[in-house]
């Protein structure tokens, strides 16, 4: 695609300019509207401009995608009210062996997590266990705090529904899932394994000695002897998909939506699987009837008996669903529609108005991506984009390894100045037309390494990726556990382990 007219170039780039500055620092003090009103913004300009018409406009707009990610969320959220979170968080403590054996718990769980329900939610829910058995134990945070965050990023990139660059990329090339799976599923497990290492290499004495980094911790009036019960007793607040606030300078601007736009915390209370109302209606009217203590015993026992069946009940529907949907995205079902399907069956089964959960679906996500496909959109219609890749594309292909290490030096730089998800929507057809004008079956191929080193890039500084910032955000604010993972402290170790895990993991991509 030639570049279009002075014009529509100049205008078409500073209407993606505003909406980078938005994503990248949502609360730039000329204009702190935050990143989803920033893309919504950008995809106004691109219309203002005339860079695009308003029918290219809504047809920009990737209703599968967008599908997807809806039903994951809601899947998620009922994973989550089965308890599912709180069980991986008792894996990491079950029968400890020490400090090395509770990070190599966190890297496993934390990876396998992540590829099956997001990397944004694992670091939403598991980042207070993390802080509660380092305390516990007496442990330096750090290591398991990186171990959590670079994990969940290495073990998103197994599936489609890992991440949110994912989900674009399996939508766009149309791999079924298990293919996708397979492909990345080797390079994702030797990651793993080699990213393990490193955090083993450099925390191998403080992973072994009492907590020099104790200071770092905030008091906690927990006393000690409580701590085992404080452990077991945790329940987790519920997540949410939507976009972090932006981090006090200390621990560096929020960079979030520069590299992926994924989940925060909720603010809304627990919903429990469990049966509606309470008992202490059906009590005081045996109360005012006169019923017998006995009768009033037996009321109740009679309540928390049907409690118990119906939360049993629902706890192995949510189980029982999930798994079927996974079955249904290996086999090669329309991923959308399947993951839609199982939300709705969730809802019927839950037998219960959905509001209170689908209340916890982030709508300012969705719409955020809205905004974004029509500003990537107009900027693609700029023909800068193509202008670019016309320049490297001669040297970037992957039928062979220094076009592959070139392709991944310029992935991973995008990812980390530009995002990864308007990285992929930038690249994608460019990288996978350049693959097809070699061999076709080098296509796939191309896809899987765009997935597999846009999601490893998250890893290389603090604020490469939302569950890096999710993790440094909700180590910061606990009440009791709090701690400060500084933007240094993550690049010592995201740098290394960044360069190595995709270097390693790029031999390993199968088409």
């Amino acid at each position: 695609m030639e570049l279009a007219g002075i014009g529509k170039v100049v205008l078409g780039s500073i209407a993606f300019g505003v909406f980078w500055v938005m994503a990248v620092f949502p609360a730039v003090p000329f204009l702190p509207i935050g990143r989803t009103a920033g893309s919504l913004l950008g995809a106004l300009l691109m219309i203002i401009f005339q860079v695009i018409t308003p029918s290219q406009a809504y047809a920009a707009i990737d209703l599968p995608i967008l599908c997807l990610l809806f039903g994951t969320m809601v899947v998620s959220i009922y994973l989550e009210k089965a308890h599912m979170f709180r069980y991986l968080g008792r894996l990491l403590s079950w029968k400890s062996f020490g400090g090395r054996d509770l990070l190599v718990r966190v890297c496993l769980i934390s990876a396998l997590a992540s590829a099956l329900f997001t990397n944004d939610t694992t670091c939403i829910v598991l980042t207070e266990f993390v802080l509660k058995f380092t305390k516990q134990h007496n442990l330096p945070p750090l290591p398991f705090l990186l171990a959590l965050a670079s994990s969940a990023n290495i073990g998103s990139s197994a599936t489609p529904i890992g991440n949110p660059q994912n989900l674009v990329i399996a939508i766009q090339s149309k791999i079924h899932f298990g293919k996708f799976l397979l492909g990345i599923l080797p390079a994702m497990l030797v990651g793993i394994a080699v990213n393990t290492v490193i955090i083993l290499c450099m925390f191998w004495r403080s992973l072994s000695s009492p907590s020099k980094d104790v200071e770092s911790l905030k008091p906690s009036p927990t006393p000690p002897v409580e701590a085992e019960t404080e452990m077991s007793s945790h329940k987790f607040s519920p997540a949410k998909m939507s976009h972090m606030s932006t981090p006090t300078p200390e621990v560096v601007d929020d960079g979030e939506g520069s590299h992926r736009f994924s989940p925060a915390m909720m603010s809304h209370p627990a919903v429990e699987l469990g049966p509606e109302g309470s008992m202490s209606g059906d009590v005081e009217k045996a109360g005012k009837l006169g019923a017998a203590p006995a009768v009033i015993d037996e009321v109740v026992e009679e309540k928390e008996r049907k409690g118990r069946k119906r939360a049993l009940f629902l706890k192995g529907s949510v189980y029982v669903v999930t798994v079927g949907m996974l079955a249904a995205l290996l086999s090669g079902l329309d991923m959308s529609w399947t993951a839609i399907t199982a939300a709705i069956l969730l809802v019927v089964v839950d037998f219960r108005d959905a509001g209170p959960c689908l209340e916890k679906v982030s709508y300012s996500l969705l719409i955020f991506f809205c905004g974004m496909f029509i500003t990537v959109d107009g900027f693609n219609k700029t023909g800068i984009p193509s202008a670019f890749w016309d320049l490297m594309e001669p040297s970037a292909r992957v039928n062979r390894a220094s076009g592959v290490a070139l392709l991944s030096i310029v992935i991973l730089l995008l990812s980390n100045f530009a995002s990864n998800v308007p990285t992929v929507l930038l690249l994608g057809a460019q990288v996978a037309k350049s693959a097809a004008a070699v061999s076709a079956s080098d296509v796939d191929k191309a896809w899987l390494i765009l997935a597999w080193v846009s999601t490893v890039a998250g890893n290389f500084s603090l604020l490469g990726s939302a569950a890096n910032l999710i993790v440094c955000e909700q180590a910061r604010r606990s009440e009791q556990h709090g701690y400060n993972l500084t933007f240094w402290k993550h690049l010592y170790f995201g740098l290394p382990s960044t360069l190595i895990v995709t270097a390693i993991g790029l031999p390993l991509i199968r088409g």
